[in-house]
């Protein structure tokens, strides 16, 4: 089968490569997916670029991705919640990354049923942004009235954050680029700040709740904007003590200025490190199929482009997800 492949760490284009690969053998409660189509994150360049050595050891050369969607062909015998030729779709964890592929071996732990009324494609691009938003925001509580900045609106992230919340019933406060701010506005945020032309420190502040997806300075600036007991919750900003303690970092403490923020307003602090979670899938599912989220596909590339696809989501300048089909 083919696959597109990290050969080795460095530049994009130098370091991946469609090969043609044996197609994966099930182990138990394992299902094979015939890959329809895969979302490609920011994740996966930065394994390819050597950003993530430390936090994530990959065994090159190796298939990338983890969003897919799809159609089961073959089970594990031990497998009952599937059945051949269900449409599902999910975010493999990593031992099972791979899914720009012809073919996927999943956990069917790990798996959901994909939406009936989207296309593989949209399907694709749910699962990690879905999860990332919904556990950065359920970290903290975020309940109806929650006052909420949800930076770069038109991310990923951003975009699936923006709609949760407001299915929350938040006010919600995002940032974004001038060429984006009518389509931000589409998915029905409440305030929407053109940070090229507007400080957003000026118009969002005694906040609930930041939702930080930009780290460095604006991880620290959130605390000039939450109130009194506000909640900033990161997915990329340094870890909280319990959760650099899931992820394995010994002995760790949060850094001194970031301390200082902490207890000076009294506020929460957590990031958020995703994980697979199919319980949540299926309220994706559910909101997807009730209206309540829609998909943001910006481009779609086959499988042959895939490199391009991976150079063109390096750029930054991605309207929603990138996705490769196979269909």
């Amino acid at each position: 089968m083919k696959a597109l492949q990290i050969m080795k760490y460095g530049e994009i284009k130098e370091s991946l490569s469609i090969n043609e690969i044996e197609k994966p053998s099930l182990q138990p409660n394992d299902i094979l997916v015939e890959v329809k189509a895969a979302s490609l994150n920011p994740i996966d360049y930065k394994m390819v670029e050597g950003k993530l050595k430390d936090m994530i050891s990959l065994d090159l050369p190796i298939t990338i991705g983890f969003d897919v969607s799809g159609v089961v062909v073959e089970k594990s015998a031990d497998v009952t919640n599937f059945e051949i030729g269900d449409e599902v779709y999910s975010r493999v964890p990593q031992e099972q990354m791979g899914t720009v592929a012809e073919f996927v071996t999943i956990n069917s732990d790990l798996v959901a049923i994909k939406p009936k009324n989207i296309s593989f494609e949209e399907a694709a691009g749910l699962p990690l942004i879905g999860l990332t938003a919904i556990q950065a925001l359920e970290s903290v509580g975020i309940k109806e009235n929650d006052r909420i900045l949800i930076h770069a609106g038109s991310g990923g992230v951003g975009s699936f954050a923006i709609q949760y919340a407001k299915a929350k019933g938040a006010i919600v406060y995002t940032t974004t680029s001038s060429k984006n701010v009518d389509w931000v506005k589409a998915l029905g945020a409440d305030r929407v700040i053109d940070y090229k032309t507007e400080n957003y420190k000026d118009i969002a502040n005694n906040l609930d709740i930041v939702f930080d997806t930009l780290g460095n300075e604006y991880t620290f600036d959130a605390f000039e904007i939450i109130k009194e007991g506000g909640k900033v919750t990161t997915i990329v900003g340094p870890p909280d003590e319990e959760t650099a303690t899931h992820m394995g970092m010994k002995d760790y403490k949060l850094p001194e200025k970031l301390s200082k923020l902490i207890e000076h307003k009294s506020a929460i602090y957590k990031l958020t490190w995703m994980q697979p979670d199919v319980d949540q899938l299926n309220i994706i599912t559910k909101m997807i199929e009730d209206a309540d989220i829609k998909t943001v596909v910006d481009l779609i590339y086959s499988l042959e482009d895939g490199i391009d696809a991976y150079l063109y989501l390096a750029t930054g300048r991605a309207q929603g997800k990138v996705i490769i089909s196979l269909t």
